[in-house]
């Protein structure tokens, strides 16, 4: 008879699993050979872990963004550091009027980045101006006066543009300072900005700190009809 003991199946489950163990020591010696091969060691691998990180939140979350012009005084000023939300317009969601976004001018302002506020959207009727002087979207005047800069009219050019769809109607809020879309309605695009171009929303002013402020849309589109049909009918 076979003396020998068997290990029953209740003595095979009470012995510790090692593969948790190897798969640990296994990264902990990774880590080790790179924080090894690295100048800096493991200082250099966490900043350079932290440089990665920071780089895709650029590249897919936020980007920052420095306003090069007067053209959104007075509430954007010059050398302000914005933050843009990329995600703003991802995943079905479109520009509104008000908003203020950040769009790639190639081949229709310029080779550069812009900063804009959107004043009409695809299918909106874009009209200036009205006896009061105001922009009237879609039938509906347009009270600017929070956001536009002292002593700016709505606009020194007279314009009255259809807005296609899947594109944007883009003004300064510093009309006079302001190279937008009244200045390139005769240009490739007529002045509009594909919705594909656009890079995100500027949803915060960051830098300087004393001017940290989030960028809200103004309420003044909220009583402006859906569409120009819908001005009409």
């Amino acid at each position: 008879m076979d003396a020998e003991a068997q290990p029953t199946e209740r003595d095979r489950s009470s012995c510790p699993d090692d593969t948790g163990g190897t798969e640990e020591r296994s990264r902990f010696a990774l880590v080790s050979r790179i924080t090894d091969w690295l100048p800096g060691g493991r200082i250099t691998l966490t900043l350079l872990v932290c440089l990665v990180f920071l780089l895709l939140l650029s590249t897919f979350v936020v980007q920052p963004f420095q306003i090069p012009s007067g053209s959104m005084e007075q509430g954007l000023r010059i050398g302000d550091r914005v933050l843009v939300n990329k995600l703003a317009y991802r995943f079905g969601a479109q520009p509104r009027r008000g908003d203020v976004i950040v769009f790639d001018g190639t081949g229709y302002f310029g080779d550069a980045d812009y900063v804009k506020r959107v004043v009409g959207v695809g299918g909106d009727h874009v009209v200036c101006c009205d006896k009061e002087g105001r922009i009237e979207v879609n039938g509906r005047p347009v009270d600017e006066t929070a956001f536009l800069y002292p002593g700016d009219s709505a606009s020194d050019v007279p314009f009255d543009v259809e807005v296609p769809d899947g594109t944007l109607f883009v003004l300064g809020d510093h009309r006079s300072d302001s190279s937008d879309s009244r200045d390139h309605l005769g240009s490739p695009g007529g002045g509009m900005i594909p919705v594909g171009d656009v890079i995100g929303r500027a949803d915060w002013i960051v830098w300087p700190y004393d001017r940290l402020t989030r960028l809200r849309r103004p309420a003044a589109y909220a009583r402006v009809p859906a569409t120009a049909e819908g001005a009409h009918g």
